[in-house]
């Protein structure tokens, strides 16, 4: 195997995809069966994910609002590659138990969740919000 870029780097998951796209996509598939079967594979999954919606400058845009936050490079990427929906799941994406981050900083990275990455399914309805439909279609 040959390094042709010694230097080291992050992909989200859009890079992967994209990069993967671009290899299926080639005319070189002699000699390549295992590698097509992993391509389709890791395709199969990343097309499942919230990847699937996001574009180059949403997810560029994304990290530059986080980074008045104190998060590492690799809660970012974290971040972006499985966007938090609630406080649980932001906080389960940050390392930092020493300074966790207060409720209003976790309610403005939900929302910046959702103002970058628009086709994010917000998720089922409230418990609230579904007992007052109930209760509304049953009067």
């Amino acid at each position: 195997m040959e390094i042709v870029n010694a230097t080291q780097s992050y992909l989200t998951n859009l890079e992967v995809m994209q990069l993967l796209q671009k290899i299926k996509s080639t005319k070189k598939k002699f000699g390549m069966r295992n590698l097509a079967t992993v391509t389709y594979e890791a395709l199969q999954y990343l097309e499942e994910s919230p990847c699937k919606t996001q574009t180059c400058e949403a997810i560029t845009s994304y990290v530059k609002d986080l980074s008045s936050y104190r998060l590492k490079s690799y809660e970012i990427l974290q971040m972006v590659n499985d966007p938090p929906t609630s406080a649980l799941h932001t906080q389960l994406l940050i390392d930092d138990n020493k300074a966790p981050l207060t409720d209003e900083q976790n309610g403005k990275i939900i929302e910046l969740t959702y103002k970058h990455f628009h086709g994010l399914d917000p998720g089922p309805p409230s418990v609230a919000v579904a007992e007052t439909t109930q209760s509304n279609s049953t009067s």
